[in-house]
């Protein structure tokens, strides 16, 4: 299928590895210009030496702090200057830390809040002059904890669902400029942050790192953690052209783990 993509423009925060760097992968090869973002310089050079080259477009990229709203603001002016408009955007960022009421700190929730659900909010803010200019398309990445909470990651729980009020919201307000937003909300996908998460548990049960997966696994009705192309599959084709209707939806991709209706 044709996405009706090629030359348009992408940015995608948090895209040097994980999620970010998949869906910034099946934009390029379908020919969009993408321009990666992260903290670590060295890992988005090699992320974007990986990117070019598979499709048609140009593959920059910026280092940036997400929690910073300067350096967000820079990023998509830089984004803009570079490429020349922001036609795709999206909000991703590192999963919150764990913890429980009485562990996390005053700090910890603010903290939170701003790399979690503000930087997003400061995203859509700084791109929507560009966006709103052919219509354009937003996804918010969240996590299955938006119909299930997740047992240890109170912080999680709580700032994803603020995504999922985000994208009503904001889908119904930017709907005037054709500009469409929806939440994907990953499982157990195999990411770094879901082996770090499995990695914990083992450490707290006694349990290998194997066992723990497994377990997991057993939980998914398809068998199995979802690859980070598969994920990536859904968020191009929201992002694209071919998507003209679907706006302020919250998606699981999750191999049907989650047994909220």
């Amino acid at each position: 299928m044709d996405l009706k993509i090629k030359g348009k423009t992408a940015l995608v925060a948090a895209s040097s590895k994980g999620l970010g760097k998949a869906i910034a992968a099946a934009l390029a090869e379908e020919g969009a210009n993408i321009m990666l973002s992260g903290r670590n310089e060295a890992a988005l050079k090699n992320a974007a030496e990986e990117l070019s080259g598979l499709g048609s477009g140009t593959v920059s990229y910026e280092v940036c702090d997400l929690a910073n709203g300067e350096e967000i603001k820079a990023l998509v002016e830089k984004t803009a200057e570079v490429h020349g408009t922001v036609d795709m955007l999206v909000n991703n960022v590192g999963g919150p830390k764990g913890g429980s009421l009485l562990e996390l700190t005053d700090d910890d929730w603010t903290s939170s809040f701003e790399l979690h659900l503000l930087s997003y909010i400061r995203l859509i803010r700084e791109a929507f002059p560009y966006l709103k200019k052919n219509g354009g398309r937003i996804i918010n990445i969240a996590s299955s904890s938006v119909k299930q909470p997740i047992p240890g990651l109170l912080l999680s729980n709580t700032f994803r669902m603020g995504i999922v009020g985000l994208t009503k919201s904001l889908a119904e307000e930017l709907a005037e400029h054709r500009i469409l937003m929806n939440t994907l909300a990953p499982g157990r996908i195999a990411t770094d942050r879901v082996a770090d998460l499995d990695r914990q548990k083992a450490e707290k049960t006694g349990l290998s790192e194997r066992q723990v997966k497994e377990d997991f696994e057993q939980q998914i009705p398809l068998g199995a953690y979802g690859k980070p192309e598969e994920f990536a599959q859904y968020a191009s084709f929201l992002l694209s052209e071919c998507n003209t209707y679907m706006t302020g939806q919250t998606l699981l991709i999750d191999g049907g783990m989650v047994k909220a209706i």
